[in-house]
């Protein structure tokens, strides 16, 4: 039987007067790929920054291991969630290396770092030639590999991908999806992903979420949820 590492049960979030979640929840269990999908202004991506502590949560419970917790992203991070948001925000001005650095902040043994940085760059060989090189320098898609394997310094047991294939080439968000896949294989680490890029996202997920208006209308297996249509209703605003 898996464990649930993560539960959020009826989550209320508001930005001012709007209402971003109205009652959303989500669980992801060990070792699977959950995918949140929806039209924009869904809440997806509200879930994640919510889980790491980056949006307040005005009603409703956040659950880490069965218990109940108030996220705050720096103990997160310790507690073994790491967050990759949207838009590759890497640290341009800063070297491939300084950025992996950074993503180990709270790796405190020096040699236990290098050692992280070592196994990353086994996973991502692409950046192994960049490592002196200006992340501003890098491709897109190099980019985004590089805020991924940032993210994965800590040894994260939840990985939180905030649209990960955005902006990128066909060709390149078929890298990054196997790189998921790959993650998740290798390491059972747990993932939570907001895509955009459903045809590409449904081949790798175990689960996925549908949301809409800040609710989530169907929970199911990728070919339930393609069968049943409810992307096309929820796109299509006829939910």
């Amino acid at each position: 039987m898996k464990e649930t590492l993560l539960k959020l049960n009826d989550i209320h979030v508001h930005y001012g007067g709007v209402k971003a979640l109205n009652g959303a929840s989500v669980s992801l269990d060990e070792g699977e790929i959950v995918a949140l999908m929806g039209p924009n202004g869904a809440g997806k991506s509200t879930i994640l920054k919510s889980i790491f502590g980056l949006t307040p949560v005005s009603e409703g419970k956040i659950l880490w291991h069965e218990r109940a917790i108030k996220p705050v992203p720096h103990e997160m991070v310790a507690d073994g969630i790491a967050f990759v948001p949207q838009g590759r925000r890497v640290f341009k001005h800063l070297t491939v290396r300084e950025n992996l650095e950074i993503g180990g902040f709270v790796v405190r043994d020096k040699k236990l770092l290098q050692t992280r940085i070592d196994e990353v760059l086994e996973f991502f060989p692409a950046l192994k030639a960049k490592l002196k090189a200006k992340s501003g320098t890098l491709s897109g898609g190099q980019q985004q590999m590089l805020a991924i394997a940032r993210a994965l310094i800590t040894r994260p047991s939840v990985l939180l991908l905030d649209e990960p294939s955005l902006g990128l080439a066909p060709k390149i968000v078929k890298e990054v999806f196997a790189k998921i896949k790959e993650i998740n294989e290798r390491h059972k680490t747990a993932i939570f992903v907001v895509e955009h890029n459903l045809k590409s996202l449904l081949h790798i997920v175990n689960r996925a979420y549908v949301m809409d208006k800040g609710v989530v209308v169907m929970e199911g297996r990728p070919h339930d949820v393609i069968q049943s249509g409810i992307l096309e209703k929820v796109f299509l605003g006829k939910v």
